[in-house]
């Protein structure tokens, strides 16, 4: 398994460069409170023609935390890049905003972005992060559904959907979100003991 996943990074090998992100559904859920959490505060930026089903095949058999993450680091670095230089000024404002805990301003910033450019997948994520935070779980949960129709792959708008299904109470539907979540991305922090609790209060202990 060693070897098939240092073949697959090198197919997609990609140059180290740093890239500020805003606050966005991640890598991890705190256990108490739930919130969204940062990606990396650096991000590598990719070379032309990466391959993000190449990478998701890396991320499913990377045989530890540290290869995930190298992986992971990318993906992130993926779904960061507008290709829009519009975008990317926008996104840059979206965080400064965000730093300044102008919260509502980074909100309608990410709104002209998803109008002028529906297909980038961060910015609904971003948006969706700043609707959970402000407790606003029904946008919050509309913006991850425009998430996960453009990237169903996107493990950190699913760990924001398990979180907002525990909100909600529904603890199906939460470990539902997780379990997939997990399925992309297997070594997830904390996801893993989220599953486990919730498979026991859900589906009983096994025998």
């Amino acid at each position: 398994m060693g070897q098939r996943f240092h073949a697959i990074v090198l197919s997609a090998m990609l140059t180290a460069a740093t890239a500020a992100a805003a606050p966005t559904f991640g890598q991890t859920v705190n256990p108490e409170p739930l919130r969204p959490v940062e990606p990396p505060r650096e991000l590598p930026r990719l070379q032309r023609g990466q391959n993000l089903d190449k990478l998701f095949e890396a991320l499913k058999v990377a045989p530890d935390e540290a290869s995930a993450k190298y992986v992971e680091n990318r993906i992130w670095a993926a779904w960061h890049a507008s290709n829009s230089d519009t975008a990317t000024l926008l996104m840059s404002r979206v965080k400064i905003a965000v730093d300044a805990k102008e919260i509502d301003l980074a909100i309608r910033l990410l709104t002209s972005i998803v109008a002028i450019k529906p297909d980038y997948v961060e910015a609904w994520n971003q948006r969706a992060t700043l609707y959970y935070m402000k407790k606003d779980f029904g946008r919050s949960l509309a913006d991850i559904h425009n998430v996960l129709a453009r990237e169903p792959r996107h493990f950190g708008a699913l760990s924001g959907l398990g979180m907002i299904m525990q909100e909600f109470g529904d603890e199906k539907g939460a470990l539902e979100a997780f379990r997939r979540a997990l399925a992309l991305h297997p070594h997830l922090e904390r996801i893993p003991d989220l599953v486990k609790k919730l498979t026991e209060k859900v589906e009983g202990r096994a025998i």
